[in-house]
């Protein structure tokens, strides 16, 4: 090795060891880096920055700032950005989605506020935070709030949605020193074009008519209109709310709910088959089957099973609500399954907390978890046709067609 060299490695860990060393490592981390970066942008564009060159696919067009957490320090680091398309280093930062840091976010504040257990202190360490601060807990959640509240105000004004959905979840957050347990309520809906939305969400105290009302009366005050037909499950203040915000609307009663209600009223050891013959009613090809079938059915477990007979005749209407639409959407709409997947994916990603400290917390990872799915759905094929909706939207009186925005249920007894 030369003097040079020598001299070159003395003098670096001086700087080093002297009380600016960590700025001036920092400094050459950022510098290291974004040559990187603006060598890989260059490759992306087919020519180096400023080259006239026949090559050239893009070129550049200034550069974003991103705070970089390193040993050395927060950098801040200037990516480049192109002029058509996008670049991010994804070998140098990890793009976290919306739901990935509100889910840091949560937890986070779990841990400043010492609600913590070994398991929240053990994801905070997997989610690389080995020491936070408060000021650094709000200021990760800021931004996902302000997101989060924009999603939840926004106005619903890709109408008529012809078919709503409605459930809730329950989840646990600490309120006055105790573990108490509140509903999270949400509504999904097929908007004109054919493509599902998250229409909102709320936290309430109780999943009573009280909380049920006050939220589907947000969603109509945002926009919410044309609505023909809500699926939900049999909770009466639920059921009591939807006739008194949506008048005029049908009502489908999730087939899925109410065969787990049916059974109960059946023994054990026939469950099976009282359930292969209600399935019937519903693989019928059109409307007057289904009616038909449905009567069978009812016939047929009178003499044996007289509650499950009464039952089926009590919920018909309620329960066949499906046929009055076009047979292309039955699957979607005769129970709250799809729902169910939005629930399935909401709950994979509470259980990770367990308690939330607040009910900030809650909208916060709940809207974060919503706000993508959203998103997804908005790329996604359609989840109907706008042809199928305008039909499903077309009551028939009299041979004559009419276009009207609620259709009206026949009575399918």
């Amino acid at each position: 090795m030369t003097d040079n060299s020598l001299n070159a490695l003395e003098v670096m860990r001086k700087h080093l060891e002297s009380p600016g060393g960590v700025e001036l490592l920092g400094e050459m981390v950022k510098t290291f880096a974004e040559l990187m970066m603006s060598a890989e942008a260059d490759s992306v564009c087919g020519a180096n920055w400023g080259e006239r060159s026949p090559e050239r696919v893009n070129s550049r067009n200034g550069y974003r700032h991103r705070d970089w957490d390193t040993r050395a320090g927060t950098i801040d680091l200037a990516i480049p950005k192109l002029r058509s398309g996008s670049y991010f280093p994804g070998w140098l930062l990890e793009p976290r989605r919306r739901a990935e840091r509100a889910m840091v976010a949560v937890v986070a504040e779990c841990y400043v506020r010492g609600v913590s257990t070994r398991r929240v202190e053990g994801l905070v360490a997997q989610l690389g935070i080995e020491s936070i601060s408060k000021s650094q807990v709000s200021e990760l959640a800021k931004s996902l709030d302000v997101e989060v509240e924009a999603f939840r105000s926004r106005p619903l004004d890709a109408g008529p949605y012809t078919y709503v959905a409605l459930d809730a979840l329950t989840q646990k957050v600490r309120e006055g020193g105790r573990i108490v347990n509140v509903a999270v309520v949400c509504a999904t809906g097929v908007n004109g074009d054919g493509h599902r939305e998250i229409l909102g969400f709320d936290v309430i105290t109780s999943e009573d008519g009280a909380g049920w009302t006050a939220f589907v009366r947000s969603l109509v005050a945002r926009g919410l209109c044309g609505v023909s037909l809500v699926v939900s499950d049999a909770h009466q203040g639920l059921k009591g709310a939807i006739e008194a915000v949506l008048p005029g609307s049908s009502w489908q009663r999730c087939r899925t709910h109410f065969m787990r209600n049916l059974l109960t009223r059946v023994p054990k050891i026939h469950q099976s088959l009282v359930a292969t013959l209600v399935r019937s009613i519903f693989d019928q090809p059109d409307r007057d089957q289904v009616l038909a079938q449905h009567a069978r059915i009812v016939e047929q477990l009178t003499d044996r099973f007289p509650d499950a007979a009464n039952m089926l005749v009590d919920v018909g209407g309620d329960l066949l609500a499906f046929a009055e639409f076009p047979k292309e959407h039955w699957r979607q709409i005769w129970s709250n399954n799809p729902q169910e997947r939005l629930n399935k994916e909401l709950r994979r990603r509470t259980d990770v907390v367990g308690i939330f400290p607040n009910r900030a917390a809650i909208v916060r990872l709940v809207g974060a978890v919503l706000a993508e799915q959203h998103d997804e759905w908005a790329v996604a094929r359609r989840y109907m046709s706008s042809e199928s909706l305008a039909r499903a939207r077309l009551h028939v009186i009299d041979g004559d067609p009419e276009e009207v925005t609620t259709p009206a249920l026949h009575e399918a007894m």
